[in-house]
């Protein structure tokens, strides 16, 4: 049987600015070039919900904050929250974003709408056991949950979403 080579559109929940969406992209690219499988929005243990959260083939869990701009980054004081669930934690910027002001202890990279590169390594701290496995559930379940939305969208549950 032929596959079908239709592209589905990847719904938004229109949040994003366009520029975020495409720094988005360009940061998803790069990160599946490094094998890291990659969900976007998704919503930790905290209540808080990260941007990008990366999983590697060797279990390392990355998330990326993604900034439009210096307003964006002003505006936000939840990100340091982020590093109690990843091994990794990153910035994702725009090209024209003056980096300066960007943690140094954060990882560094810069995006638009087609790739991207990963200017400054994070310095890792490796998640316990426990913690591990509930982030790691809590990605496999998003990812699962949004996969079957798109084939059967009546009947996903969006449990852990």
């Amino acid at each position: 049987m032929p596959s079908s080579a239709a592209i589905l559109p990847v719904p938004t929940d229109g949040r994003q600015s366009a520029r975020a969406l495409a720094i988005c992209t360009g940061t998803r690219r790069l990160l599946a070039g490094h094998g890291v499988a990659s969900v976007t929005e998704l919503t930790l243990a905290s209540g808080r919900r990260a941007d990008i959260m990366g999983l590697g083939r060797d279990g390392c869990l990355w998330i990326v904050e993604v900034k439009s701009s210096h307003a964006d980054f002003r505006a936000d004081s939840k990100w340091p929250d982020y590093r109690d669930f990843c091994d990794r934690f990153f910035f994702a910027v725009g090209g024209d974003f003056g980096t300066e002001r960007l943690p140094a202890d954060a990882g560094l990279i810069v995006a638009d709408g087609f790739g991207a590169a990963i200017l400054r390594q994070p310095p890792e701290h490796r998640l316990a056991g426990a913690r591990r496995k509930a982030v790691m559930l809590r990605f496999a379940h998003a990812a699962a949950n949004r996969h079957h939305s798109l084939v059967d969208p009546a009947g996903a549950t969006g449990w852990m979403d």
